[in-house]
């Protein structure tokens, strides 16, 4: 299929699946649907993607990015100046970290991630990653949009646009958080002008732990499903009648979309939010938290066919300004799940053709911030100078360092990699020319990378 689409053709191919994917196993195969797969540019080395959002900035100079001068220079005023960032910074502060050589690969690791550094051959460490704003909101939205504003669609809603999805009962666009907020809200995953069927799902996981609990209100234990099956029958051609009259108009349409989705989640959705399905053995391997939990309902998920996986942290968990020791508090829980995600895929062979992106929005300092609120100056401030982000799977090298940062870690200055750069690469791997995957709307094309982004070609296998 080509790219953009026109209205019409979306419409043709959205019209032909509504009503019909969710009976299409009752009534006989289905025509194309909306999420129907579709062939991107050229052959891939993804699939699928799952994204691994560790929002409030990750400190890459207390985990992948050690940096020696930061021991030697310790306590003293940074010799090339504190740029601008959101909070007032001091001198230079040293990791209290200890780093070490991990893997056949030999990459510096500290030891707040002892097993995801177990798989650091796996693993490419981008070191180059810079952004344009050291504020939150914008900084995630452009991590997630490809915009530092309101209004563009979100990278998932950008791949199920392009590819659909494999399983045609489930989203093609999945979001694991602790709450709607998702850190810093529902437009990270929002398809903004791109018909709204591609926005993400929303899945609430704060003391959620059981499928009922995940997926509330979604099964009508008073109707037998061959009375849903008339009821939905019915449905089906009165949204059709009523769509007809109104063209165009994705909120419906997606709206149609979502109730034929439900049906068929009835079943194969209770089984993929049904954790107890796994061994208790593999249970623990993710860990006893929220965190673990959703990554292993993530694995779930892309094994069942579903495109992007998108797996939100909550809140600013990593945002420690007044004190980095407490990135010591969160690590272990997070390194416990994400090894065991990588390693299930791996192990699978699943890996080989799923792209994992694990990271933050910006970075942090070299410098300790100075807190008007607290006596202890331990913390560190958002940069967006450069930071590093992980890419694993999908056709990506691993046991890789890529890129550089000057020598205490506050500007990316070796193979810049911005965040349209990461978006390129992504869609790369998924077989698209970013250029060409495109969307008319409001009199110009927009795409995921708007008028940048060049691919790493130096992190491809």
């Amino acid at each position: 299929m080509r790219y953009p689409l026109s209205r019409r053709e979306l419409l043709q191919t959205a019209a032909g699946g509504f009503g019909m994917v969710g009976l299409g196993g009752m009534l006989g195969a289905a025509p194309p649907g909306p999420f129907s797969p579709r062939r991107p540019h050229f052959a891939p080395k993804a699939k699928r993607v799952a994204f691994l959002f560790l929002n409030g900035g990750i400190s890459h100079l207390d985990s992948f990015d050690y940096k020696p001068a930061l021991q030697k220079y310790n306590g003293q005023p940074s010799p090339i100046g504190n740029p601008k960032t959101e909070r007032k910074t001091g001198n230079l502060m040293a990791s209290p970290f200890e780093f070490r050589p991990r893997g056949k690969s030999g990459l510096l690791v500290s030891d707040l991630w002892p097993k995801l550094g177990s798989m650091i051959d796996d693993i490419c460490v981008v070191r180059s990653m810079h952004t344009d704003i050291p504020n939150h909101p914008p900084s995630a939205m452009m991590l997630n949009t490809g915009r530092n504003i309101l209004g563009t669609p979100s990278f998932g809603s950008w791949i199920t646009y392009g590819l659909g999805t494999e399983n045609q009962n489930l989203p093609g666009f999945m979001v694991i958080s602790p709450d709607a907020s998702g850190g810093l809200g529902a437009q990270q995953w929002g398809s903004a002008f791109l018909p709204a069927m591609y926005q993400g799902t929303l899945i609430e996981t704060k003391g959620a732990t059981t499928p009922e609990k995940l997926i509330p209100f979604l099964r009508n234990s008073k109707i037998k499903p061959a009375d849903q099956a008339r009821q939905l029958d019915l449905l089906r051609e009165l949204n059709q009648e009523h769509l007809r009259a109104r063209p165009g108009e994705s909120e419906l349409e997606a709206s149609i979309q979502s109730m034929e989705i439900a049906y068929t989640m009835q079943t194969e959705g209770m089984n993929a939010f049904d954790l107890s399905k796994e061994p208790a053995a593999t249970v623990a391997r993710y860990g006893d938290s929220e965190f673990g939990r959703s990554c292993l309902l993530g694995r779930r998920l892309l094994e069942r066919g579903v495109r992007v996986v998108q797996v939100i942290y909550g809140g600013l968990g990593w945002d420690h300004h007044e004190d980095i020791m407490m990135h010591q508090q969160l690590a272990p829980d997070v390194d416990t799940a994400i090894a065991a995600f990588l390693q299930d895929l791996k192990s699978s062979g699943m890996l080989e053709e799923t792209l994992v992106v694990i990271g933050s929005e910006f970075g942090r300092t070299p410098t300790s911030e100075i807190s008007v609120r607290v006596f202890l100056q331990n913390g560190r401030d958002h940069n967006p100078y450069g930071y590093s982000m992980l890419l694993a799977g999908g056709g990506i090298k691993g046991g890789l360092a890529y890129g550089e940062t000057d020598e205490f870690g506050w500007y990316a200055i070796k193979d810049k990699a911005h965040v349209h750069d990461l978006h390129a690469t992504m869609l790369h791997q998924l077989g698209f020319d970013h250029t060409k995957l495109t969307y008319q709307y409001s009199g110009r094309s927009f795409r995921l990378t708007d008028v940048e982004g060049e691919v790493m070609k130096g992190i491809l296998a």
